[in-house]
């Protein structure tokens, strides 16, 4: 289901499966049985029938639900438009339906397959995988944020566990928004010094490294002496000995 909505709001959801082999393959034939084109050599897996008069039918609520997924919309009020007592309402179906197209074209850019890509292009497996790669290294430093319990969420109750996570998101937002001030100011420094830094390069730089952040101890907050206004720290010289790991401190 989450395929549709993405395709409508112009995204490209592209997850990974475990169960790569048992996903189904969807085809879209036009009413009175006439297909719209030949599948050649996936007419074996090209089994399931898409049914379009779904989405036909509820199309005007489906570009209004997508368009509401623009604006501030409680996960609570978005499951509920999607389905009811677990089971999916009309045009959470519809949503599925126009879901399963898109789902589709993305299980055959997955493996490349020689019979339609040739020579093999893997470039779409390369964004899936950059792609998770990041998302890995937020899990990765959300937990290292989250030392307690192995970083796991324990409360027993909904207001606990929501609690939790907003800190959890707040102080990871906060690191992510800071991280990058102190790269950047180093590419600054460095191109106004002449070395050639490449843009290509630059994009490589992550905010989710964590190395120099004290996650255990004492924390001190002056913000008079550490405010917006009073600048950033002298940046570290590249050939003085580097800290070791967990001597840094939180900026």
């Amino acid at each position: 289901m989450a395929f549709g909505p993405c395709k409508m709001l112009g995204f490209r959801f592209a997850p990974c499966f475990r169960d790569l082999e048992g996903q189904g393959f969807w085809r879209a034939d036009l009413p009175g049985g006439e297909v719209a084109a030949g599948y050649g050599p996936l007419e074996a897996i090209a089994r399931n029938k898409v049914n379009l008069k779904r989405i036909e039918t509820h199309w005007p609520d489906m570009l209004r639900g997508a368009g509401s997924l623009t604006n501030q919309v409680r996960a609570y009020d978005l499951l509920r438009m999607f389905g009811r007592e677990g089971h999916p309402t009309p045009l959470g179906q519809a949503f599925a339906e126009y879901g399963r197209i898109d789902k589709t074209m993305h299980l055959l850019a997955l493996p490349a397959l020689p019979a339609l890509v040739d020579p093999v292009d893997d470039t779409y497996r390369r964004l899936m995988n950059r792609q998770l790669a990041v998302q890995e290294c937020r899990h990765r430093l959300a937990r290292a944020i989250c030392h307690g319990g192995r970083g796991r969420i324990r409360q027993t109750y909904r207001d606990g566990q929501e609690d939790q996570l907003a800190a959890l998101g707040l102080v990871l937002n906060a690191l992510v928004l800071w991280n990058p001030r102190y790269p950047d100011a180093a590419v600054t420094r460095l191109r106004a010094e002449g070395h050639d830094i490449e843009d290509e390069d630059v994009a490589r730089l992550s905010p989710l490294k964590d190395r120099q952040i004290n996650f255990l101890g004492r924390y001190l907050f002056n913000i008079k002496a550490s405010g917006p206004g009073q600048g950033l720290r002298p940046l570290r010289d590249p050939d003085a000995p580097e800290l070791d790991e967990g001597d840094g401190a939180l900026d």
